[in-house]
């Protein structure tokens, strides 16, 4: 598994920059890619994939403790699609 501070880390050697710097540019571009789904844009990221907020409508449910019908409200997410040239690299040769 990769987290954040992995991230910076593995940037900061590949760029030969210090640490701080690197952190700063991660986080620069999280902001903009978090900023741009806040708005609604879409994010593509060739060979990688895109980013793209889903709209669900509201939709009866059940509260798991009671059993009692309840309206849950509509919501945006994000969502994730890979691209075709990672998902390619990811799958198993046959």
């Amino acid at each position: 598994m990769m987290n954040r501070s992995d991230l910076v880390l593995k940037y900061a050697e590949y760029a030969n920059i210090p640490k701080k710097k690197a952190e700063m540019i991660i986080d620069n571009i999280f902001d903009q890619m978090k900023n741009a789904l806040e708005k609604g844009d879409r994010i593509e990221l060739r060979g990688f994939g895109s980013f793209v907020n889903k709209e669900y409508g509201s939709y009866t449910g059940r509260n798991p403790r009671t059993g009692e019908s309840i309206t849950v409200a509509p919501k945006r997410l994000p969502f994730f699609k890979v691209g075709k040239e990672l998902k390619e690299k990811l799958e198993p040769v046959k």
